[in-house]
């Protein structure tokens, strides 16, 4: 064999063994590139999930402050509506007519009358002279005597002589008993 046979043949065993490099090293990198592909993939997928978790977690959290923002405003309105209630109330028990102050002014002194014996009694401007009126005709009430006017919408405000026990029978004290008894139900009437 001759010399340039030998160096076919080496030549022709260097591309065999070139080629079945090539042919490995393609492999490889196929399939370093679909591993890779597969991470990216699995990766995007992650990020997505993770996104929409929290933009889901956002819009939630969102959504809560906002019904919190409208139950506040809504109660706030409430609030205002029930105070207006309690003063177009007051307002409505000092309009009424002089003969049912007199008569409730009777009724308030008799029940203190049980409790102090003898004391100074204030009304508001309105219902002193009338107080008067009532002290000076009752025989079970000479212990007391009616004091300068105070601002009420109505009833009397009473305090002992010896000033150790002071009774609000005021028709705001009366309508503050009642509201905090009925409030809930005065709610459940309005706002259901």
């Amino acid at each position: 064999m001759g010399l340039e046979a030998v160096i076919r043949e080496i030549q022709e065993k260097g591309r065999k063994e070139a080629e079945e490099v090539r042919k490995e090293t393609r492999a490889d990198v196929e399939e370093i590139l679909r591993d890779a592909q597969t991470k990216a993939a699995g990766i995007k997928m992650a990020a997505e999930e993770e996104a929409d978790r929290t933009a889901t977690h956002i819009i939630n959290q969102e959504v809560s402050a906002a019904n919190l923002v409208v139950k506040r405003q809504v109660l706030n309105a409430q609030k205002t509506l029930l105070d207006q209630v309690y003063s177009a109330s007051l307002a409505a028990v000092g309009d009424l007519p002089a003969e049912f102050h007199k008569k409730a002014l009777t009724e308030l002194l008799k029940k203190v009358a049980g409790e102090i014996k003898e004391g100074i009694v204030h009304a508001n401007e309105r219902d002193t002279p009338v107080v008067k009126e009532i002290i000076s005709g009752q025989k079970t009430l000479s212990g007391y005597t009616v004091g300068a006017p105070v601002e009420i919408p109505g009833g009397i405000i009473v305090e002992s002589t010896d000033g150790e026990l002071k009774i609000d029978y005021s028709y705001r004290t009366f309508l503050d008993e009642i509201w905090e008894s009925g409030l809930k139900d005065a709610s459940d009437i309005l706002f259901t």
